[in-house]
């Protein structure tokens, strides 16, 4: 018997695959929700043969442009033979009249997305470092992938990438306001009156971290995952971003970050890796660390927002609105330090 799938209709969405791509699916659907994201949602479907994951936004409250269904479908699809593991993609449909969203169909890949500290402390200190280095590895992989050789040449602009990305959290931000946040606004002008010169483009994951990849049983990264937020720009963002989920504000213990567990590289190292694997300039990396606790911040209050309109869908969002200010006062002292 299938579990409640709220933003899921099983019999649409088969009629609607049978038409699409005839042969796919051979008989009557049935799903799980995989939990443990905060944004999209994302369900396991089977026939009974195969299985396929299916995606699509958020119910309710949704931030504009922060959850494009066709630029993750199109990333994916563009990646498939590079060097950057992802899974095969199926179908695109942009119809809200077949499930309410847009939503896509996409391979079912084996592997363990790691989020909790005592899953992925079951690998043994080699083991995670391992994975690690795989992390470190596919990111500098991806960031070499010729936009151009992929079709990719207009997935972006990069002229100015970071001054848009400033803003467009702001805007974000001003989308999302319920309630008072000490020092967001100050943080979000010393970032704008503080921008890095970028180095070479590249295409930009936006949300890269551990829980974002399939692990296999060997340690191997079977899938990057979760491409909502891919772009062409400044590949350094990834890598900021990667760091403030390495030591990310624990307001509960049973939540405690996967990536603090023993054998997990501290961030001086995961920097270092990086640039030795890319030869990537990260000399003010800490501006990029304080912009991406600013857009954490931000989707976290996009999340709290929709969590306090009852709108969210699952567990875990009661605390996640705790969050935002930790993150804020992260920002304000990488960017102290960035500037020293």
């Amino acid at each position: 018997m299938t579990e409640e799938l709220p933003g899921l209709d099983l019999d649409r969405l088969r009629a609607h695959v049978e038409r699409e791509v005839p042969g796919l699916v051979s008989g009557e659907l049935s799903g799980t929700r995989i939990t443990g994201g905060k944004s999209n949602l994302t369900y396991v479907v089977t026939d009974g043969v195969g299985s396929w994951v299916v995606r699509r936004p958020p119910l309710g409250h949704v931030l504009a442009t922060a959850h494009d269904m066709s630029r993750e479908y199109k990333v994916m699809t563009a990646l498939r033979d590079t060097a950057v593991p992802v899974p095969r993609t199926y179908l695109l449909c942009e119809d809200t009249e077949v499930l309410g969203a847009p939503f896509f169909v996409m391979e079912h890949v084996a592997g363990t997305p790691y989020r909790t500290a005592a899953e992925f402390s079951a690998l043994g200190p080699d083991g995670v470092r391992g994975v690690a280095r795989s992390l470190i590895t596919t990111l500098g992989d991806l960031h070499a992938v010729d936009p151009a050789d992929v079709g990719l040449s207009d997935f972006g602009r990069p002229e100015g990438f970071l001054e848009r990305q400033v803003r467009r959290w702001s805007k974000q931000l001003d989308a999302s306001r319920s309630r008072e946040i000490a020092g967001i606004d100050e943080l979000h002008k010393k970032l704008g009156a503080t921008i890095p010169e970028s180095g070479e483009a590249a295409i930009v994951h936006g949300d890269y971290r551990l829980d974002n990849v399939l692990i296999a049983e060997d340690g191997s990264l079977t899938a990057v995952l979760d491409w909502e937020m891919a772009t062409l720009g400044d590949p350094l963002v990834d890598l900021g971003l990667m760091l403030v989920y390495k030591e990310q504000p624990v307001i509960d213990d049973a939540a405690t970050p996967a990536t603090s567990v023993e054998g997990f590289p501290d961030s001086a190292e995961l920097v270092e890796m990086y640039a030795t694997t890319t030869g990537r300039d990260v000399s003010r990396l800490g501006w990029y660390v304080a912009f991406g606790c600013f857009k954490l911040a931000v989707i976290a209050e996009g999340i709290h927002y929709r969590y306090s309109q009852g709108l969210t869908v699952g567990a875990g969002f009661d605390t996640i609105g705790q969050i935002v200010p930790l993150l804020v006062d992260r920002a304000h002292t990488m960017l102290k330090e960035d500037q020293d």
